[in-house]
Formats: C-alpha cells, sequence, structure tokens
C-alpha cells in the first residue's frame, strides 16, 4: 500500500475535521480509584454518546497533570482555531454538572467560537509547555 494510500485510510471521516477535539485523560490517575466516587467509564461513555457527531472524543494515556486529575483538554475546530481559540485544559472535572456544562459549551462551538461558560474557569488550568506539548498544542 502506498503512503498516499495509507494515509487517506487512516484520515478522519468526512465532517470530523471540523469538530473539536475532547482529550480525556485515563493514565495512571484520572480513570482510576484514586478520584473515588466518579464511575469514570460512565463519564467517558457519557461523554462519547452527548458529543457524537459534534466532537471528536478520545481517551489517552497519562497527560502528566495528575495532581488535578480527571483532566480534560477541549481543542478546537479549526474554524475556532482561526477565530483565536486554543486548547482549553480543564482539571478536577469530576461531577456530571461539570461535565453537562463542558458538554453544552462543545455543542455551542467550544474554543474560539462559543464563549467558555464562567463555571468552566473554575476548572481550568495552563499546564506546562512540556505537557502541552503532548497533546499538539
Amino acid at each position: 500500500m502506498s503512503r498516499r494510500a495509507r494515509e487517506k485510510a487512516q484520515a478522519p471521516a468526512l465532517g470530523a475535521a471540523a469538530r473539536c477535539t475532547v482529550t480525556v485523560c485515563r493514565g495512571c490517575c484520572c480513570g482510576t480509584a484514586k478520584v473515588p466516587g466518579l464511575d469514570h467509564a460512565a463519564q467517558l461513555a457519557g461523554l462519547r454518546a452527548a458529543l457524537a457527531g459534534t466532537a471528536n472524543v478520545r481517551p489517552v494515556d497519562c497527560l502528566d497533570a495528575c495532581e488535578r486529575a480527571n483532566v480534560i483538554v477541549v481543542q478546537p475546530s479549526p474554524e475556532g482555531r482561526k477565530a483565536g481559540g486554543r486548547p482549553v485544559w480543564l482539571g478536577l472535572v469530576n461531577d456530571p454538572e461539570a461535565a453537562a456544562d463542558l458538554t453544552a459549551w462543545i455543542e455551542a462551538g467550544g474554543p474560539g467560537a462559543a464563549g467558555m461558560p464562567g463555571v468552566l474557569d473554575l476548572y481550568a488550568f495552563q499546564p506546562s509547555r512540556r505537557i502541552r506539548g503532548r497533546i499538539g498544542d
């Protein structure tokens, strides 16, 4: 198989590239019993169901911000990026209300396309440049 054919086969589905990407940490602390009282599998499944057709939701291994478990990073869509949106890191996303606020914001367009609800400011943080580089900020 040629390189071009491999790239085409690995390309996102039509329309998927125009979406926000929601990266959900599920490494050494996030998504484990170290964060008690949260059904981690249900949280991920709920995000996937709520954002189906709106955003790409992908679990990843440790994002190295363990002190803020559970960590979710919302990367803007290409349109949001053109409008000045940048990835937003959210930590301590451990309750259903936070996930609901996050989902509503992403459905409205996410970074650059819609203003972030004030309540999500409580969860937002800026990781080090080294950590941001892990997901391609």
